[in-house]
């Protein structure tokens, strides 16, 4: 696992990543972390999750992909549904859901250089130990870094 600090989206927008990974709830808001970013960002995001039924607990452990304009080409961004609800007490991410997201994602992009946050140990709550073995578990045959935010001063 390589883990760098810096702006995933940045990163991005500058070619360092051919696919992008962010977790997702099931509601279609993309309305809080880094979710809201890539939203704003990558509008073509939001369309495909929009796409799908608000609300559908089917979702979880599913994806939708966007591909999207860079300064350099074109990113490739999965909306990984790795939490049904966005609020609520205790840990939202599902770590199953979270499992199954990335194992399609390294069956799908296998020979892409893929990017990710600390992707449901932000806002869902989740602990990072059980989600970075998640991560090394499911991606370990892949190249991948997780990048820990760290805005550009």
């Amino acid at each position: 696992m390589t883990i760098v600090h810096g702006d995933l989206i940045e990163l991005a927008m500058q070619g360092h990543f051919d696919v992008i990974v962010h977790g997702c709830n099931c509601f279609c808001s993309m309305g809080g972390g880094i979710a809201r970013t890539v939203k704003a960002v990558f509008p073509a995001t939001f369309e495909a999750d929009c796409e799908t039924v608000p609300g559908d607990r089917d979702k979880l452990g599913t994806c939708t992909v966007a591909d999207c304009p860079t300064e350099s080409g074109t990113v490739t961004v999965v909306n990984a549904y790795t939490q049904y609800d966005y609020t609520g007490p205790g840990v939202l991410v599902d770590y199953e859901a979270l499992t199954r997201c990335l194992e399609w994602v390294a069956r799908t992009y296998p020979d892409q250089r893929i990017g990710l946050p600390r992707i449901g140990a932000g806002l869902a709550g989740g602990d990072w130990q059980n989600i970075k073995s998640v991560i090394e578990t499911t991606l370990n045959q892949i190249e991948y870094t997780v990048v820990l935010f760290r805005p550009n001063p």
